[in-house]
């Protein structure tokens, strides 16, 4: 279905048109929008596709955007879709696809705690899964995938380091009530000994293993784009150090790191690479508290990247966060910035016709 964008002047008032295309399984009833223009009125869709998943509407609006709900009608009842309403922009041409809920929370949920084997490491990977809600639901969505360090840092204060743990899953819940990011399936894996997996050279072992063994198990288990450039690893301090190295080492696998106050030059070869070898074709985020919380390594990382060819605000970003701390409370208060600069409503529209990896 192609993209219809159309404004019209009528009466001095520019009035904005465009299409909106709504996913849903096929066999579960019908859907119809209902708008702020007027709550209690079905708009009714212009086509329905032949397998009768893909429902494409005509929204007009003399606003620059407009609230809107999906619901779904069957047996003569009308049921709304689960969460905040949804933000329509009439300047967007239509190339989201909405996937709504109609049934259950609006929070996400956290699988069990995950024992894979790993031969590379000689244990197990400990992983726990956040999974956005309506993910059991509507399974016509596939998401992209964070794999994040530290996992036991994530979700739970139980789990975390002096109970202080990211509240990734209130981030996630607050920027999709703003319609500011799209959802990630979040997978947290737990250290198991910090200085040796995260530095080198014990970070070469467990990257491969990351490669090797996590992203398969998790690409059989759940939906998640098999595509590298929906593929991100994350992490903070040492964290941050092998997601660097990790998305440096294998380009094939993954596409951009976020790295939160990463502690590098402390027993790494990062920068050494960086100035010597071949530039991948990946992404990085980077940022640091100020003073101190490795702000000079971290620009100076920055710095010999754009040496390099990266391109500030293109496939590399970076940030000084003033007076932030180096801590699991601080990266979790500026976890929204590289959620909205790697899965931003914004950034990704963006993409679909100016990659940022090139």
């Amino acid at each position: 279905m192609g993209a219809v964008l159309n404004l019209m002047i009528m009466d001095m008032h520019m009035v904005f048109k465009r299409t909106l295309r709504v996913a849903y399984p096929a066999g579960k009833g019908d859907i119809v929008l209902r708008t702020e223009l007027d709550w209690d009125k079905d708009v009714h869709p212009d086509s329905v596709s032949a397998d009768g998943t893909i429902w494409t509407f005509t929204v007009e609006t003399d606003a620059h955007f407009l609230y809107f709900k999906p619901c779904l009608l069957k047996d003569g009842k009308c049921k709304w879709s689960v969460g905040p309403n949804k933000l329509l922009l009439m300047g967007e041409p239509d190339q989201r696809i909405v996937y709504p809920y109609f049934f259950g929370s609006d929070k996400g949920k956290f699988s069990k705690l995950i024992l894979h084997p790993s031969d590379l490491l000689g244990r197990h990977h400990k992983i726990r899964v956040y999974l956005p809600p309506g993910y059991d639901e509507n399974t016509l969505s596939s998401y992209p995938v964070a794999f994040m360090q530290d996992g036991q840092n994530l979700f739970f204060p139980r789990e975390a380091f002096m109970g202080r743990e990211w509240e990734i899953d209130e981030a996630s819940m607050v920027l999709r009530a703003m319609s500011a990011v799209e959802d990630l399936v979040i997978v947290g894996i737990h250290s198991d000994d910090r200085m040796k997996d995260y530095t080198l050279p014990g970070y070469e072992d467990y990257a491969k293993a990351l490669v090797e063994e996590v992203v398969p198990a998790i690409q059989s288990m759940y939906r998640v784009e098999d595509n590298r450039r929906w593929r991100s690893v994350w992490g903070s301090s040492l964290g941050g150090v092998v997601s660097f190295y990790t998305v440096w080492q294998y380009p094939e696998t993954f596409g951009t790191a976020i790295c939160m106050s990463s502690t590098f030059s402390y027993h790494d070869n990062l920068m050494e690479r960086v100035l010597a070898e071949d530039p991948p074709d990946v992404g990085f985020y980077l940022d640091s508290g100020w003073p101190g919380d490795n702000y000079e390594v971290t620009l100076s990382m920055a710095m010999a990247l754009v040496a390099r060819g990266w391109k500030y605000g293109h496939n590399l970003f970076h940030l000084g966060i003033p007076f932030a701390e180096h801590n699991e409370t601080a990266w979790g208060l500026r976890l929204h910035l590289p959620m909205q600069i790697l899965n931003g409503a914004v950034a990704r529209a963006s993409r679909l016709h100016n990659p940022v990896l090139q």
